[in-house]
């Protein structure tokens, strides 16, 4: 049996076994590409699950903001077919293209956060006026509300200047944090610096606790802003959407989750030996920490988890320091007292990483140096082939596909 796994690189890995019956592969749902995808989105606005079409949402001489949390699925082909849906519907309910801003808020737990903001200039798709939420910048935030302690929230600007704000952003899950992502999300997505670097270091001391309070919390600035519904965006496999749910918040996320239930398989047992690959380009340290933890939920505590991947930038300093031998703990310490954000996610994805991984062997084929990879007391495989000599010795083999997505249910 062969298998054919994307890791970014310009061929798959092919994986070989010596029997069907020693090979499981797991992938997400399957999805409809860019061209179907304007269908589907445009299915959900007109028809939601709860609450009117975005058409009544709007009346003639309404301002109104798409907001966008992080990224969306497909990259910018398919997001091209998102807007191009979205601004159609805007138009019949009587808006003027010209009244249409969107604003995007760079994804919360990736290290390049703090760049995008720079590097992105303002720019226009399907007639979409387009801008990148600084949140360094706090003149473009305002006032919201107070929080439980009496702490004020602010959030961008031109949410809280709009008539109209329509929510949209993807919903998935993260292995790491055993659950939904909170990438996609307004909270604290457009929020400002501070306020992200308090949700980074609360997770960091209590992980499930600060999970929970941001659901609550998210819920809470969700109608205080006024928002009557949101479009909630679930990835397919091999960069398609595999669904779309517009109505009022819980709603959609609801939706949604039955939508995403192909990202969260339920396995019947574990394999001592797992291969993961992560199709992005590039793979990020946050990629590789989310497929590591994916692929740990159906490996055995003391099996092997293999990730091919295109990774070439070093993971950073904390990590380093972790797998060189120095206590993980006392380096969270000492990185939660940090008003860096680069290091305090660096401290983050290192402490999810080591919780995933515990004693679990890992092996990595990417584009890191060899004498670095096992420096860090990590196997290098140099080839493909390196992968399918481990699966010639392993009795059985778990293969999981788009592993940074994925996030098999415990057993």
């Amino acid at each position: 049996m062969k298998v054919d796994l994307n890791y970014g690189s310009d061929d798959p890995l092919v994986i070989d076994s010596i029997s069907s019956d020693a090979i499981v592969e797991i992938r997400g749902p399957e999805g409809v590409d860019a061209d179907a995808a304007v269908g589907v989105i445009r299915d959900a606005l007109l028809l939601p699950v709860a609450g009117p079409p975005l058409s009544k949402h709007v009346v003639p001489g309404d301002r109104v903001i798409i907001a966008q949390a992080g990224d969306l699925p497909g990259g910018t082909l398919l997001s091209d077919s998102i807007y191009s849906a979205i601004l159609e519907i805007l138009q019949s309910g009587g808006v003027s293209p010209d009244d249409v801003q969107r604003i995007i808020a760079p994804p919360t737990m990736e290290s390049d956060a703090l760049s995008l903001s720079d590097e992105l200039p303002s720019t226009e798709i399907q007639n979409i006026s387009t801008t990148i939420f600084n949140r360094l910048i706090d003149s473009d935030t305002a006032y919201l509300s107070a929080d439980e302690a009496g702490e004020p929230l602010h959030l961008a600007g031109a949410l809280i200047d709009a008539d109209v704000v329509l929510s949209i952003g993807s919903f998935g899950y993260d292995a790491s944090l055993r659950g939904r992502s909170p990438e996609g999300e307004l909270w604290p997505s457009f929020a400002r610096q501070n306020r992200c670097q308090k949700f980074i270091k609360a997770l960091l001391k209590k992980r499930q606790l600060t999970l929970h309070h941001w659901r609550d919390e998210s819920e809470q600035i969700t109608a205080q802003l006024g928002i009557m519904a949101s479009l909630r965006l679930v990835a397919g496999n091999h960069q398609t959407l595999a669904g779309a749910a517009f109505g009022f918040p819980s709603a959609s996320i609801a939706q949604s989750r039955a939508h995403a239930k192909g990202w969260r398989p339920t396995i019947s047992s574990r394999s001592p030996l797992t291969i993961a690959g992560i199709p992005d380009r590039p793979c990020r340290f946050v990629e590789l920490t989310r497929a590591v933890a994916a692929a740990a939920r159906v490996t055995t505590h003391d099996g092997t988890i293999c990730i091919a991947c295109n990774m070439s930038e070093k993971p950073g300093i904390i990590f380093t320091r972790w797998r060189h031998g120095v206590d993980l703990p006392m380096l969270l310490r000492e990185a939660s007292d940090s008003e860096e954000t680069v290091l305090l996610l660096d401290a983050l994805h290192t402490s999810l990483f080591a919780q995933a991984l515990e004693n679990r062997r890992l092996v990595l084929l990417s584009h890191l140096d060899q004498e670095f990879v096992e420096d860090l007391d990590i196997g290098h495989a140099e080839t493909p082939d390196a992968i399918n000599r481990l699966i010639q010795q392993s009795e059985s083999v778990t293969v999981l596909h788009e592993a940074n997505r994925l996030c098999p249910k415990k057993i």
